[in-house]
């Protein structure tokens, strides 16, 4: 083996190791966003069950 194969498995291998980071970085976010999400819009229909049930009984 020469210098620049093993140079080539070694760039290889790290840029695996870092697509994979990147990837897995990539897809907690989009978790993270989708909860964000989530969580807005049963908070807007609480608040609007909430305000609902307080207008009637004042």
């Amino acid at each position: 083996m020469t210098k620049s194969t093993i140079w080539t498995i070694l760039g290889v291998i790290a840029a695996v190791f870092i697509a994979w980071i990147l990837v897995e970085f990539v897809f907690s976010a989009i978790v993270f966003l989708f909860k964000l999400v989530i969580v807005a819009v049963v908070a807007l229909v609480v608040f609007f069950v909430l305000r609902a049930a307080f207008s009637r009984s004042a």
